[in-house]
């Protein structure tokens, strides 16, 4: 069924590989397309949310560079992260996919028994109006997670399940790990890895400006 929300905006397309992400993208009422691009993912930023924020919008303008953008078209791109706080007061240290099963189990130590957060940034990239070049917005969502004491059994049994070797933090919400998700503290759907309702807003205000160039 056509969205009567969205006047201008005729195709979603979400560029990322995540099966998580096209499944919670699907929810927002448009069209969707799903492309997955390679993108560069470093990054000069120095705080968290700059960083989730930049990485996201390095995906998108690896897409415009591939494929450039549609009338009526809205890509999105978007970077998951998990962020420990350091001890002592140090700097918080970010926690990305596990390189092997000994990576996994060094960061869920390190998150037994914390509260961590955990950033999505993501873009939006479209044409607004008649513009030449396309136009990139770009925001972050954040939700605290506690996670509860985990005994050397328990990481042990998650990670031969072979969950945490995909994910950022080395963990999925919505599998297994959620029987050790003490509580969380903001949008559930960021923690999986798509902040739905900050990107339906988002999408609000790409298609007045799609309209109003």
């Amino acid at each position: 069924m056509a969205s009567t929300v969205f006047k201008n905006i005729e195709t979603l397309c979400l560029a990322s590989a995540s099966p998580r992400r096209k499944e919670l993208a699907a929810r927002l009422g448009l069209p969707l397309t799903v492309i997955s691009i390679p993108a560069d993912e470093t990054y000069t930023a120095q705080r968290p949310r700059k960083i989730a924020e930049q990485i996201s919008r390095g995906k998108a303008e690896a897409v415009l560079k591939a494929r450039g953008v549609r009338p009526g078209e809205v890509i999105l791109t978007a970077d998951t992260s998990v962020w420990l706080d350091g001890s002592n007061g140090s700097e918080p240290v970010m926690l990305g996919k596990p390189a092997d099963a000994a990576d996994a189990r060094k960061m869920l130590r390190a998150l037994s028994g914390k509260t961590h957060r955990v950033l999505t940034g993501f873009t939006l990239a479209y044409r607004a109006g008649n513009a030449a070049k396309p136009r990139l917005k770009s925001y972050c969502v954040a939700t605290e997670v506690h996670v509860a004491e985990l005994s050397d059994n328990e990481i042990g049994d998650y990670i031969r399940s072979g969950d945490p070797l995909d994910k950022a933090g080395a963990y999925g919400i919505q599998g297994a790990f959620a029987v050790h998700i003490d509580r969380i503290r903001g949008n559930y759907d960021n923690v999986v890895g798509l902040p739905l309702a900050a990107v339906y807003d988002a999408l609000k205000t790409a298609d007045n400006d799609i309209t109003k160039g």
